[in-house]
């Protein structure tokens, strides 16, 4: 028998659960986000900013991962909705495993949004499919506009870039335009939105993209929209 390399099996082990995860959620009607982005690129900032938004009443919840500590999911559990850390203890990665034994105290049910906050990493993430209905990228202003062209892979697999602390621009040598054309370089289909966790409105684009995709969401699932 043939024996498969080792990255090869777990790959293979890792998306078969991810399939099943992404049924599931598809038959409940769960828009499920993976949120991934390197250190610093402002993907809790974000969540903080758009859970503030949310009526109590939103069927939100998170997954949150790290390699060590806590302290994202303390941050987001402050807004009222469920919260559960995925500490990856050295792994530069979340996989469909570890959204499966995290998922399982949740009635989907009750869920009609899902985010994943991925480990800070714009490389591992991008091979480990989570059974989202889209990955997200993120990068800010603070960073290289060449990133796209450095990291396709991640670019490439994401629905949606997010280009985080606009507010910034004035003050640090980032091209906006560059950075958009980089990414469209990568996937001429990716939709981008600029986003500024401090600014009035700064969400804006990012809410009318993701309450879009909620309502599709539930379209599929031949389910009624909330959008409490």
């Amino acid at each position: 028998m043939e024996r498969l390399p080792l990255k090869s099996k777990v790959l293979s082990e890792n998306q078969i659960v991810a399939e099943s995860l992404r049924e599931r959620f598809r038959s409940h009607g769960v828009l499920c986000l993976n949120l991934i982005s390197g250190p610093g690129s402002g993907k809790t900032a974000l969540l903080e900013r758009t859970l503030a938004g949310f009526d109590p009443a939103t069927r939100v919840c998170v997954l949150t991962g790290d390699i060590q500590t806590d302290n994202d999911a303390r941050r987001l559990a402050q807004y009222g909705f469920p919260v559960r850390q995925i500490t990856t203890g050295g792994t530069c990665h979340l996989d469909a495993r570890m959204i499966e034994k995290h998922l399982a105290a949740w009635n989907l049910d009750e869920i009609d949004l899902l985010f994943i906050e991925n480990v800070g990493n714009l490389v591992c993430p991008s091979s480990y499919d989570l059974g989202e209905a889209s990955k997200i990228v993120l990068l800010s202003v603070t960073e290289g506009d060449d990133k796209p062209l450095k990291y396709p892979s991640i670019f490439f697999k994401s629905d949606l870039f997010i280009l985080t602390k606009i507010d910034l621009l004035p003050y640090v040598p980032f091209n906006a335009e560059v950075v958009e054309a980089n990414a469209r370089l990568v996937h001429p289909g990716i939709e981008i939105v600029r986003t500024s966790a401090t600014a009035e409105g700064g969400l804006d684009a990012w809410l009318a993209w993701m309450k879009q995709r909620m309502a599709q969401a539930r379209q599929d699932a031949l389910l009624p929209l909330r959008l409490s």
